[in-house]
């Protein structure tokens, strides 16, 4: 069996696959699922790689033309707190307070049923990220603040993206009671 190389994203991923190359502005892997199959991901999009026998191979520079404002320490954490908070933040109190919103809009009937929930959408992102020691893998990372902006954009994301699916959850949810209590 070949042993595999890490392709770290900058999105915080983790591609775990054999490389092949990096030539023009692209990482050349096989598939991890199917090794027949080849992929390929700029050179832009990869943090670093580290080979099979260990060495890493920097990709990410400090560079602000580019937009890339972190010291790659900093991105490292940056990237680990995205990776801590896809993993461990679970947003259910925004999943049930949109829920309910939704159903509560919903079941009026209302044109404007929909209204509630996307207005509690918006408020979600007014509320501060707490962090969970139990959700981080590391509690040291929690002194940088580069680890925390990674942390928090993640828990902002699923924040958004499980009011949104509760919200229209509850108001189809909400004009189904509607429309029972209205026509039965």
């Amino acid at each position: 069996t070949k042993t595999l190389d890490s392709l770290f994203l900058m999105n915080g991923h983790i591609v775990v696959a054999h490389v092949i190359d990096t030539l023009f502005g692209a990482a050349t892997f096989l598939e991890p699922g199917d090794t027949s199959k080849r992929s390929h991901i700029e050179t832009d999009r990869i943090f670093a790689i580290k080979n099979s026998i260990g060495n890493i191979a920097y990709f990410y520079s400090m560079d602000t033309l580019q937009g890339n404002w972190f010291s790659r320490q900093e991105m490292w954490l940056f990237m680990k707190g995205e990776r801590d908070a896809r993993k461990g933040f679970k947003p259910w109190i925004c999943f049930y307070g949109s829920l309910l919103t939704g159903l509560a809009g919903g079941a009026t009937g209302s044109f404007f049923g929909p209204i509630p929930p996307l207005i509690y959408l918006a408020c979600t992102g007014f509320t501060t990220v707490r962090i969970r020691h139990s959700t981080i893998s590391n509690i040291d990372y929690l002194e940088s603040d580069a680890y925390i902006l990674g942390y928090e954009r993640v828990a902002r994301q699923k924040r958004r993206f499980f009011s949104m699916v509760a919200g229209g959850i509850g108001v189809v949810i909400g004009y189904g009671i509607n429309y029972a209590i209205t026509h039965f």
